[in-house]
């Protein structure tokens, strides 16, 4: 049952109009900052990049600019601030920044302003200079208070753990003690790279400490946008298009108006908005609805199993898409190989499955909006929401919360504004919420594609020439992971060749990843067969002039003891790929039940550098997730279309991974590093399929070349 909630979030004029503390509006160099104390000044916030406020008790509220949706992300920025102002970590707690990119913002070069978008794992990558900067601009402002305070150079003060200390006179004072009497500069300057906290010196960075999550996860005191209540508040669904386009014509619109707890009825561009006193009755009303969905959309005549046949066609012929990379004389080195290995590679759409299904909370007044939603994309959604309106953007106010998973799909704001359209036509708060049938449904798919591989041998046995075109339907979202920066093989070219079928797509954990590594390491290791060579000693052998990733490879290896005894009726495989910086590698060990086709993975080996990793155990946890739900798509996951519409309607014909399926064994080696921050969120999800498919290989003779690798396809490739 749902309960009120004290709302947590603050605006930006409340926040710097708090007592009882002190605020830091970190700053860059010349830039005025401001310590507020009951009392507000203005400040310029296009400047700005980070906020801390001080309470007189000792209590560091660090301010997060990035969506939680359960990778760790909230708790590894607080602890880069808490780091270069030495903190004292259990004095330090976190809430969501106000939606202002400009403040909070990132570009995509990790430079300040931008956009909230957490997507990427960028997150920490992006945020770690700027937050660096910002702790020790915050760590001088203390120091340099005391110093004035106590009438001593600055130069003869330390810190330690939420206290400013001078050995000289056998002082210390507490941060909290500071805030009493703290006044900060007009200006605060830059502070220098190299006065920045020694990394040997670190007691967060690199440790292990705890989330500040978890603990009101498990009580259950964490709010989620659909722990929401409002007063006033009612509930909507929305009966959604089947066929991506169509238009609805409600046949029933007074019956379904009739019934008990029936408050509303909107007609959307995509479905039929419904709204009710509670959500029992406005799912009845939903299951009543007699709908007739019109229009000759595009998707109408889709059918994604005979869509593989049309991507051969398009790969064959002379036309030419989006180029990724070409390099050298492929077409001429291609003529003069001595072997010529060519193999296709197949995925299916696959759902993006969160744990909490699309809702969002919202009161749409004739001139203003607020909205609580889990969102990827704080300020694009703030954004489209005035938009939508036509409102200012002020007028526009977006709590985020908690979510309850991601991987991409919530990125997108299709469910925030259903509803706002609700809610303005009721002219009342409105919980809008999807099912999982909604969401699976209507969902927005990571794409179907084809790979066709080709590669020719020189007279030495060196692959002199590589091939990869991708044929499917996403656009942009087909690239991904396609390039083979660390393989080096002198010519080469790789393309993405696009069919529209008007699907909905979107970025899914690791993106074009997935597919894209599945089919070049699969790939590799067929030509490995084909040589008689190991698979990893090609490996080794291509990348021998990029040591960092060749060190993530022998290590992955060396863990999995590649090459020694391998029990009786199992197999190994070995994949490498790369992903928002990381250099990852894994090899799995699995067998199989030949009567049912069902493969077992018993154990993966994971290996990664990262560069720094702000919290070595979370990055740990993202990588046996990442791991896991790699290995769940690679198994199971699949959506299908016939005639424009999704086969699939729930977790019954959409399996995931069982626990009973999982690996026995997962473990996970951090390469140390001193390299900038990378994203670890998905490093480990690109391989799965190859590593999964070269361990059948090796155990069976035959090759999986068509992901999920379903009991069924596997029983059929045994037989072929």
């Amino acid at each position: 049952m749902e309960t009120p909630i004290k709302e947590n979030k603050i605006s930006r004029r409340k926040f710097l109009k708090r007592g009882g503390g002190i605020t830091f509006l970190i700053a860059a160099a010349g830039v005025p900052v401001w310590g507020l104390r009951n009392h507000e000044k203005e400040t310029n916030p296009g400047q700005i990049t980070a906020w801390v406020h001080l309470d007189e008790n000792g209590t560091i509220t660090i301010y997060n600019p990035a969506a939680e949706m359960g990778q760790g992300t909230m708790t590894a920025l607080a602890a880069i601030v808490a780091e270069e102002m030495d903190a004292d970590w259990s004095m330090v707690k976190i809430m969501d920044a106000p939606v202002e990119p400009e403040i909070y913002g990132i570009g995509w070069g990790g430079e300040r302003g931008g956009s909230m978008l957490t997507v990427g794992s960028r997150s920490v990558s992006g945020h770690y200079r700027n937050l660096r900067q910002s702790g020790a601009q915050a760590r001088y402002v203390l120091l340099h208070n005391v110093a004035r305070e106590w009438k001593v150079d600055i130069k003869e003060l330390t810190t330690q753990e939420g206290h400013v200390i001078h050995s000289k006179s056998n002082r210390k004072i507490s941060y909290g003690e500071i805030a009493g009497f703290i006044q900060l500069p007009e200006e605060l300057p830059e502070i220098p790279e190299s006065e920045w906290k020694d990394p040997k010196d670190f007691r967060l960075i690199g440790k292990e400490f705890q989330r500040k999550d978890i603990p009101e996860k498990v009580d259950g005191s964490a709010v989620f946008s659909t722990d929401i209540m409002v007063q006033d508040m009612v509930y909507g669904v929305v009966s959604r298009s089947p066929v991506n386009g169509s238009k609805p014509e409600l046949k029933n619109e007074s019956e379904i108006k009739a019934l008990d707890g029936m408050l509303g009825v909107l007609m959307l561009d995509h479905g039929i908005g419904l709204v009710a006193d509670s959500m029992e009755s406005v799912l009845k009303a939903k299951r009543n609805c007699q709908i007739s969905w019109n229009g000759n959309p595009k998707a109408l005549g889709h059918n994604s199993r005979e869509a593989y046949e049309d991507y051969n066609k398009m790969a064959e012929s002379d036309s030419s898409g989006n180029i990724i990379t070409s390099s050298g004389n492929l077409r001429n080195e291609l003529s003069l190989s001595d072997k010529i290995i060519k193999a296709d590679y197949k995925n299916d759409y696959v759902y993006h499955a969160q744990m909490e299904p699309l809702n969002a909370v919202a009161h749409v007044k004739a001139d203003r909006a607020e909205v609580w939603a889990g969102t990827q994309a704080a300020d694009g959604t703030r954004k489209a929401i005035a938009d939508h309106l036509k409102i200012p953007l002020e007028s526009v106010k977006l709590h985020t919360c908690f979510l309850g998973g991601g991987f991409g799909r919530r990125s997108m704001t299709d469910y925030v504004l259903e509803a706002v359209d609700l809610s303005k036509a009721m002219g009342r708060p409105v919980k809008l919420q999807w099912t999982r049938e909604d969401d699976i449904q209507f969902g927005a798919f990571r794409p179907m594609s084809l790979q066709c591989m080709e590669a020719g041998i020189d007279q030495k046995g060196k692959i002199n020439a590589w091939r990869h075109v991708v044929v499917g339907t996403g656009g942009g979202l087909l690239g991904s992971g396609a390039d083979i920066p660390f393989y080096d093989i002198p010519n080469k070219h790789i393309e993405v060749r696009n069919i529209d079928h008007g699907i909905r797509t979107k970025h899914w954990r690791a993106v074009g990843h997935g597919p894209n590594k599945f089919a070049i390491e699969t790939f590799l290791d067929e030509i490995a067969v084909a040589q008689k060579l190991d698979p990893y000693q090609l490996r080794r052998e291509l990348m021998k002039n990029h040591p960092r990733a060749l060190k993530v490879l022998d290590t992955a290896a060396k863990m999995a003891d590649w090459g020694g005894k391998v029990p009786e009726g199992r197999a190994r495989g070995i994949g490498f790929a790369e992903r928002s910086g990381t250099l990852a590698a894994g090899v799995c060990e699995i067998s199989l039940n030949r009567n049912t086709g069902k493969i077992k993975v018993h154990k993966i080996w994971g290996a990664m550098d990262a560069g720094v990793v702000v919290h070595p155990q979370n990055a740990k946890g993202q990588m046996e997730g990442a791991l896991v739900m790699g290995l769940s798509s690679v198994l199971n996951e699949s959506i299908t279309f016939k005639d424009g519409r999704v086969e699939q309607s729930n977790f019954n014909n959409y399996p995931l991974l069982r626990m009973e399926d999982s690996p026995e064994e997962i473990a996970i080696e951090i390469i140390p590093s001193t390299e900038p921050p990378a994203g670890i969120g998905e490093a480990g999800l690109p391989f799965m399929g190859a590593v999964v498919s070269n361990a059948f290989a090796s155990l069976t003779g035959k090759r999986l070349r068509h992901m999920p690798f379903t009991p069924e396809k596997v029983k059929e490739v045994l037989a072929s």
